[in-house]
């Protein structure tokens, strides 16, 4: 049996008010009979006369005053409807739909003059809202399903290679090739783990940053040499210009998180052959990171979302990652009061920049 479609002017059955009460009626009637009579009395009284009042006449004017309430009445319970009511009920009907899980919802605007009033204001900011759910409902099913990816390719390996262990004519070398692709897997895994359970608690204000003086520049170059045999793998040319000493108040532990994934990022996308460079400088209040790197790039529309949880603009997962890197990445930034951005052009590098204020708290 097909659902019956609503009427555009079927009443919702939670609304319990009228239009038109005949409570609102007597008031209307009795105040503009008050202000008729009052008039008269005023009148008579400046001419200086008195008059008899038929009874009829008295009841003809009563009448003719209710029947001027009453279409008073209606005159503006359809001005009510037109300016308050007929929005109010379509935005109602949206926030429902919505309220169901409808994020495709649109309020169009009311008045045609382009000329807005208090509920265009709302229907815009409705349309708004409801927009930033449709994005966060789309952020969420992607992360799920990034995360049943990312979780469900190191398992399969992990089990694959588990069950070619258990055939009996391996060689050593065959094992321990399994094992380590297993170790590796396992790593990868954990590392997912990790990050996703790190980035939950920065975003639930879990983990606070404890600030301490520290220097700058020496963490800058421990995690820049970290990666040197991956560099150097690729034949990279790596080049640093940092300061020999910057004391910042931060946590140095959290900080590293930011550096590691920056240099990270910067090999995994660089291609064999190309140029990584660290720099570092100051001024009177700001500490200035960047990381430049001769890679791929990225698009307009990539670096909008780069910072963003599992995104990944190769969406085939060919390179190496989970998307949580640069996510951690922003959050420790943000808590610790700083700033960064990226700028980049496709097949040109990209850089990113980080700023620090000297005496963070």
């Amino acid at each position: 049996m097909r659902k019956r479609k609503q009427k555009s002017n079927e009443q919702d059955p939670r609304v319990n008010t009228k239009h038109i009460t005949i409570k609102d009626f007597l008031i209307i009637y009795l105040v503009i009979t008050i202000l008729t009579f009052g008039q008269a009395m005023i009148l008579l009284a400046f001419l200086n006369i008195h008059i008899m009042v038929p009874v009829d006449y008295l009841w003809g004017i009563m009448s003719y005053w209710a029947i001027v309430s009453l279409i008073f009445c209606l005159v503006s319970a359809r001005q009510r409807y037109r300016t308050y009511d007929k929005p109010m009920i379509i935005l109602s009907r949206a926030a429902k739909k919505v309220a169901e899980g409808d994020y495709s919802i649109t309020v169009p605007p009311v008045r045609k003059d382009g000329k807005k009033d208090y509920v265009e204001v709302m229907i815009h900011d409705f349309n708004k809202m409801v927009e930033e759910l449709r994005s966060t409902e789309i952020l969420k099913n992607d992360f799920i399903a990034n995360v049943s990816h990312e979780i469900k390719t190191p398992l399969s390996v992990i089990q694959s290679y588990a069950m070619a262990l258990q055939k009996q004519d391996l060689n050593d070398q065959k094992k321990k090739e399994y094992t380590d692709t297993i170790i590796t897997a396992s790593k990868k895994l954990t590392t997912l783990v990790t990050n996703i359970l790190k980035l939950n608690k920065l975003e639930n204000q879990e983990i606070l940053p404890t600030a301490e003086p520290y220097d700058l520049c020496r963490q800058l170059s421990e995690c820049a040499l970290a990666f040197e045999e991956l560099w150097e793998q690729k034949n990279i040319t790596f080049a640093a210009d940092i300061e020999e000493r910057a004391i910042i108040n931060a946590d140095e532990e959290m900080m590293a998180i930011v550096w590691n994934n920056l240099l990270s990022n910067a090999i995994k996308f660089s291609e064999p052959g190309g140029t990584i460079k660290l720099t570092q400088f100051s001024n009177d209040n700001t500490v200035i990171v960047t990381v430049e790197d001769s890679g791929c790039g990225m698009s307009e529309d990539a670096t909008k979302h780069i910072f963003d949880k599992f995104y990944q603009e190769d969406t085939s997962h060919s390179q190496e990652g989970n998307g949580l890197g640069l996510a951690l990445a922003l959050k420790v930034i943000q808590l610790v009061g700083g700033r960064i951005s990226v700028s980049s052009k496709l097949g040109s590098g990209t850089t990113f920049k980080v700023e620090l204020k000297k005496n963070m708290k």
